[in-house]
């Protein structure tokens, strides 16, 4: 039960790890192609922001936003092959950041082809985020294990 639960782990933090690890080969000077497929999504979900909560976004540089999601990606995909809390909130972290901004379907009209393509990405990775919500509260549920106690020896005279 051990491995296959270990193996689970594995190929599941396999999509994290694989996906920082490409980002991270092709980041460059500018953040790579990551930071320009991100750069409008990322403008038009400030705007929606700034437009329907009257919250000014402050100014972040795109490369440092797909710094912090390669190191998130990778840190936490890491922690979580080896069982760590940790590692599966640092990826929920993640999820919660990446969702909405890459995954914007709400821009888009039913009718259109973009709409169904994001929808199913947007489906995909919220199943991954019930996943790790689902690996945490399995993991608070456990018990810990007590250490043994051992029995006192008798004396002999």
């Amino acid at each position: 039960m051990a491995f296959a639960s270990f193996l689970g782990r594995v190929l599941f933090a396999s999509v994290f790890i694989l996906s920082a690890w490409q980002e991270f080969n092709e980041f460059g000077v500018d953040g790579g192609p990551a930071a320009k497929a991100l750069r409008p999504k990322f403008n038009v979900f400030t705007n929606h922001v700034t437009s329907h909560l009257g919250v000014q976004v402050p100014e972040i540089e795109i490369k440092h936003i797909v710094a912090a999601a390669i190191a998130l990606k990778g840190i936490g995909g890491i922690l979580f092959i080896f069982g760590s809390s940790l590692g599966a909130y640092l990826l929920l972290l993640h999820q919660t950041i990446v969702i909405p901004i890459l995954y914007d379907f709400y821009n888009y009209d039913v009718d259109e082809k973009v709409f169904t393509q994001l929808f199913i990405k947007f489906t995909q990775s919220m199943a991954l985020f019930g996943a790790l919500l689902f690996f945490i509260g399995m993991r608070n549920s456990m018990p810990k294990r007590q250490p043994k106690k051992k029995a006192p020896k008798t004396k002999t005279v």
